[in-house]
């Protein structure tokens, strides 16, 4: 019995032994280790797994791929594209109605004196060009200016009057809904009694044109605004002037520019006709002329300066509109892949 336990006591102290390192081993591990070089500074042996991965995945990433600072200058080449493509696109129309006339008109299915061909009106500007047309196109335009800002200022003016006080709206408004229906024609006779033959006349004219639509775009805009955001504001218990400067002139602007627009199309219509009854120079006195000498060229060189000049001045009106309402995020309509 004591020799089966002596063995099994000395097969132990082996295993302890075997397993337990000799101090020479440790001793030449350690003399190793002193050997060796340091790893090299920042090298992948003291960078964690889940550090290098990022590193790698950026290495193997595409050059193509887009860093947030590229994303501006991406947005704006998608943007300048978009727009190059709708400008592109509203040519369409009028260069291939243009194109049709020109060869309808060079092969004889329309007579050339009813309806002269595309190059030949063109002829006709340039030579109007040389016999003082940008005399009669600045005469207009200044008509336009002035009768329009005339009347925009006097229809903004009473829009916010009628728009804010209903004492107001029951006195004035039936007065100008019935003025409103009246044709511009029917104003010419009166305003040449009163006003005689110069300038005046036009002018008040084309203010009596642009006056209407401004005048209910102001007055539909701020009664249109939100009641919520009235009860909001006399909650914060904003002053008269406040509640109009931060809340009802922001909330009726759509509307507003919107009247703007359409009273600015409407200077350059009664302009035409204040300059078709009694003007020795500007566009409607080329009409005049054209329609008296039958010269259906001047005519429609006419014609085509109007359509010009009135989507100039209805893109400088859009910009206009587009950099004020640069804060509302509204619909834009679906794209065609």
């Amino acid at each position: 019995m004591n020799s089966r336990s002596a063995a099994r006591a000395g097969a132990a102290t082996a295993v302890a032994n075997a397993a337990a390192p000799s101090d020479a081993h440790l001793a030449h591990e350690q003399r190793v280790a002193r050997k060796a070089p340091p790893p090299h500074e920042g090298s992948a042996s003291d960078i964690p797994r889940a550090a290098a991965a990022p590193t790698v995945a950026a290495a193997t990433r595409s050059p193509a791929a887009e860093t947030p600072r590229d994303a501006p200058a991406a947005a704006t080449r998608v943007a300048g594209r978009q727009r190059w493509r709708r400008v592109a696109l509203g040519l369409l129309l009028p260069v291939t109605a243009l194109a049709v006339t020109e060869i309808a008109v060079r092969s004889g299915a329309i007579p050339s004196h009813l309806l002269p061909a595309p190059t030949q009106i063109l002829d006709t500007l340039v030579d109007l060009g040389a016999h003082g047309l940008l005399g009669h196109i600045g005469a207009s335009t200044l008509r336009v200016a002035a009768g329009f800002s005339i009347g925009a200022v006097l229809a903004v003016l009473l829009g916010a009057t009628v728009g804010l006080s209903r004492r107001a709206e029951a006195l004035l408004d039936p007065t100008f809904q019935a003025l409103r229906a009246i044709p511009s024609l029917a104003w010419v006779p009166l305003l040449l009694l009163w006003l005689g033959i110069d300038e005046a006349p036009k002018l008040v004219l084309i203010a009596i044109g642009a006056f209407f639509p401004i005048y209910m775009g102001v007055a539909s805009g701020i009664r249109g605004v939100d009641r919520k955001l009235i009860e909001v504001a006399r909650l914060y218990r904003l002053s008269n002037i406040a509640l109009t400067k931060r809340v009802l002139l922001p909330a009726a602007l759509p509307s507003i520019l919107t009247g703007l627009r359409n009273g600015l199309s409407l200077a350059w219509m009664f302009m035409v006709a204040a300059e078709l009854i009694a003007a020795s120079r500007g566009l409607g006195y080329l009409l005049s002329d054209g329609r008296e000498t039958s010269r259906a060229d001047i005519v429609l060189a006419a014609i085509a300066l109007l359509a010009i000049l009135g989507k100039i001045s209805d893109s400088l009106m859009a910009a206009i509109e587009q950099r004020c309402l640069a804060w509302r995020d509204s619909y834009e309509g679906t794209q065609s892949p």
